[in-house]
Parts: structure tokens; sequence; C-alpha cells
């Protein structure tokens, strides 16, 4: 159905490429709590027409048995800017052909009609009560990629049994239905909504509830830049600032506009710190600009820098805007409740490889942190749970900069993220006080928390698995390294076997998960360090982290 794709199978068999086709055909990509994500173009491993086909085929079908009420309520898609002209795929393409087979259902669809931030769809969910969400997106994976992203009803990211009955669901339909390749379908059904206008009105009025110091903001002269790193981020983090009456940043020109080429970065991911973020210094430099925002290219994530006294930039980690995100949010909320009994459903959250700073601050200022497993799936569906109780979820992040400021988008968002750091910003400056400054009266608050945090690429899952059995074995079966260097280990936790020695059964009290490598190591000298694989990318990734009390260095 598809003539790019057609094409390049006949050439690949045309010229005997054996290799080239197994690696199209040889296996299916696998469906999971992340959804999908591949590099787009021919074969059954790809993103391609027929593979959205089928997963939107599994989709619907697990959402049929699952909600009565699905043909009432209805699923949200939104896309973001990618495109891969040599397949003919594109996130837009890509999401029109899901939208084509959930009418073809009987499903309504809220479709999107432009690009649009990943956090918008999670919002959209919960907002318009909606029995589940796609959002194609490779976020900041490289330019050939793309994704597939799933949200369930209560507007957070599938975690089990949901990936297994989808994947389960998308083997059982694998032939297209009859009329899923029919995009006309979708042009002229009365099925078909375009939430674009509604969800942009609505999302910013919940954002403006964050915002608790207007009169600052419209006279703060901090000047911002900002980059959307050629992704979705750049339209909606002006209306942000706006929306908290900020003055607009300054937007990197070469980066604003979406482009599929990712021309100017080797890598779209803010993440990667001063590489990605050359044009929007040099900006700033220009403009007078003291603090620069990035997102990456879905808008989901914020990265920061700030001009020191110095001169130099300073790009935060994670877990450094973490610290001074939360510490903030705390302190508007402590300003809008002066009721001290109400501190006992209050809630904060973490990745367990993102930093312990919330859980020092939790301690000292009475009230709970949590920790969950690695993603924003755990803490999406953690805090939809506390707010179901009736408990109030502040603020949940996790270290690779994913926030989440606000508990009506369950999952990290960049975009009200952004807003929310520049306040923090315009506040400080009415102090004569910089970012790095408070950081520091944090840390010397709460106890320094020195972290780092990294990865390394590896594409054989062979010596992926080695590596991590030989710690498991490490002088004999079943036993773990008693020491790292000069520093004794005090205890083992195992997220993919289920042990934990700190536990009297010896059981890990988070979930665990086979089909993913975790091993924590924490040692005599409070450091805490943390092995995992990635869910997405081809990395070993690792966290190491030094807590030292309130007072000491």
């Amino acid at each position: 159905q598809n003539p790019k794709t057609l094409e390049t199978v006949r050439q690949l068999a045309s010229q005997g490429d054996v290799e080239e086709l197994q690696a199209c055909f040889g296996s299916r990509m696998e469906f999971g709590t992340a959804g999908l994500r591949s590099a787009m173009g021919a074969g059954v491993s790809r993103m391609n027409d027929l593979t959205i086909i089928q997963t939107t085929q599994g989709f619907c079908s697990y959402l049929e048995k699952s909600f009565p009420d699905l043909k009432d309520r209805g699923v949200v898609i939104g896309f973001d800017a990618r495109a891969h002209p040599p397949s003919g795929g594109s996130s837009k393409r890509f999401a029109h052909l899901a939208a084509t087979v959930l009418i073809s259902r009987g499903v309504p669809v809220y479709l999107f009609s432009d690009i649009t931030p990943t956090p918008f769809v999670p919002y959209t969910v919960s907002h318009l009560n909606l029995c589940g969400g796609i959002m194609v997106t490779a976020s900041h994976n490289p330019k050939q990629d793309n994704g597939y992203k799933v949200y369930w009803d209560n507007g957070a990211q599938i975690i089990s049994p949901h990936d297994k009955g989808i994947a389960v669901a998308i083997e059982e339909n694998l032939e297209p239905w009859p009329e899923a390749w029919d995009e006309t379908l979708i042009k002229n059904s009365p099925l078909l909504k375009d939430p674009y206008e509604d969800i942009n009105k609505d999302y910013f009025k919940d954002v403006q509830k964050h915002c608790f110091h207007r009169d600052i903001n419209k006279d703060s002269t901090v000047k911002f830049v900002h980059t959307s790193v050629h992704g979705v981020g750049h339209k909606f983090v002006q209306l942000a600032f706006k929306a908290f009456d900020l003055n607009p940043p300054f937007a990197v020109a070469e980066q604003k506009d979406p482009d599929p080429e990712f021309s100017t970065v080797i890598y779209p991911n803010p993440e990667e710190g001063e590489g990605v973020l050359t044009l929007s210094f040099a900006l700033a430099e220009k403009e007078g600009a003291t603090v620069v925002l990035a997102n990456d290219p879905d808008a989901d994530r914020l990265a920061a820098a700030e001009k020191q006294k110095s001169g130099e930039w300073r790009v935060f980690s994670g877990n450094e805007l973490g610290a001074l995100l939360g510490w903030w949010i705390f302190r508007c909320w402590k300003e809008q409740n002066s009721d001290a009994s109400a501190l006992k459903d209050v809630y904060m959250l973490a990745s367990t490889v993102s930093s312990k700073i919330l859980r020092a601050i939790a301690l000292k200022e009475g009230f709970h942190f949590e920790e969950t497993l690695t993603g924003f799936k755990w803490m999406g569906n953690r805090a939809k749970q506390l707010l179901d109780q009736g408990k109030t979820v502040l603020f949940a992040f996790e270290e690779a900069i994913g926030y989440m400021c606000s508990p009506t988008v369950l999952d990290k968002d960049g975009v009200s993220a952004a807003a929310i750091l520049a306040e923090l910003t315009s506040y400080l400056a009415t102090k004569k006080l910089i970012l790095s400054q408070q950081l520091k009266t944090i840390y010397e608050e709460y106890g320094y928390h020195i972290t780092k945090a990294s990865y390394f690429i590896c594409h054989d899952a062979e010596t992926i698995k080695k590596l991590f059995e030989k710690l498991r074995n490490y002088e004999g079966k079943d036993t773990y390294p008693k020491s790292c260097g000069d520093f004794k280990v005090s205890g083992v936790r195992d997220l993919t076997t289920g042990y934990d020695d700190s536990q009297t059964d010896k059981k890990a009290v988070l979930p665990t998960s086979k089909s993913s490598q975790m091993i924590t190591f924490t040692f005599s000298n409070g450091g805490v360090a943390t092995m995992r694989t990635s869910g997405t990318e081809p990395k070993i990734k690792y966290y190491a982290e030094l807590c030292a009390a309130p007072g000491n260095r």
C-alpha cells in the first residue's frame, strides 16, 4: 500500500541484501510500557504505515474489551514534527492512520490538527475523560526514529498488565481491517474532532494556577533565551510565559521552527548539555540574557543553564533542577496553606535513580516523599492513586530532565516547567540572587547531594547481559561485589531478579522486571550507585549520588 517502502523491499531483494532484509523483517518491534520506538522504514521491525495500523488495531481491540463506553468517550491522538521522506513516514501520517483505524470501529477520535507537545495528550485524556491517548513521537531520539506512546484512561502512561494485553491484541490483529487504509474515512466523519483550540485555551488556564508572583513577573528585568531544538515547543513556551505575565524569551531563530533533520545538532537532546546549547549561548550573549531554557523536540523535558558571575555558563543537571523546582513549589504551596495539618496529605515523588534531595526536604519540612521505579509511567500512575485518595501531589521528577509540576498532566511537562522555573528566577532576582546561589542554599539547609550520571552506548544485547550477570555472580554464584575500590558495599537491590538484602525476606519492595536490567549498590559512606539498561535507547546508564546530612559537606 505504501509505494516507497514497497520499492525499498524490492530493491533489497534484487540486490540480494539478506542482512538488511533480516534487519527489517527478522523480528517484530516489541510493544511495551513505552509503546513502540524504532527507525522509520520498511519491515515489521520498523515504524511504517503497516506497523502503525497493526498496533492501533491491537490497541483498539484491547480498549473495546476494557471499556464498554469506548464509543461514547473516545481517544485522543497527537503528533510531533518528525518525518522520513525516504519511507514516506511522518508523525502526522501515522497519527492520521491511527485515527482511521479507530474511526473505522466507531470510536470517537480527538485528533490534534497540528503539532503539539507530548504533555497535551495526557492532559486531554484527563481533561475530557477519554479512554486513552496516543502520541506519535520519538522524543529526543535520532532523526530517523519515531515512536508510539500510549496513555490509559487515568491520564498516565500504560503499565502492566495493559502493555502485555495490548501486545497480545496486536498479534491477534495483524491483518489490516477492511477500512484501515481508507484515509478518506476520517475526512468528513462526525466521529473526528479537533481539540487543538480548546485544549490550548484550557491547558494554559490550568497552568496559570501555578503562577504565584504575577506582579514580580510583570516587572522582571531578567532576560531568557529559549530553544525548542527543532521541535514543537516554541509556540507553547511563548504562550506559557504569556500566561505567567513574563516577558517573552528570545527564541533561537535557527532552532525555533520544526525541522525533521535536526540540522544544527548531532543529537536533538538537551540532556547532552553544552553541545546542544551553543546557539542559545551565542544569542544570550548578544541579547544580554542570563538564563537559557531548552526543551527536547516533543517539549516534555526541560534543560536550563545560567550565566555565572565569572561569565561562564553553568548547565544544571536534572537533579539540580529537581531540587530547585521541588523547593520552590513547596515554598509556594506553604505560602498558600498556613494550616500545618495539611502537610500530612502532601506528597512529592521521584524515580529511584534520581537524587534523594526531595527525601531530605520532606524529612525536614514534614511532607511525604515516595520513590518509584524509573520512568514517568510509574510516577504518573502513583500520583493518580494518591490524588484519588484525596492527597495533594505537588511535584514529581526524574534526573533525565523530566518534571511534573502540575497534577493536571500526569507525565513530565517541559512547557509548564519552563514558566515555573522562569518565575522562580524572577523572584530570586528581587532578592539579588541567582539560581546557582539558591541551589547552594538548598544544599546547605537540607544536605549536600552530589550526583554523577552518564551512560555507555552498547548495541549488543548479549554483552549487556554478560556484564550484569558478572555483577550477580561476582565471586561465585549469586554473589555481588562487596566493595568498589576503597568503598565498602553495605546493601544491594536487584530489580531484575527481585533481590533486596535490606529487606528481612530479601525481596524487593519496588516492582521488578526480568526484561530490563537494574542493580543498585548502597555504600557504607552514604553513597548510592545504580546501573540499568534504557528502555528506549541502546544505552547502559549509571547513576551515583553521595548524600550528606544537613550542615555537613
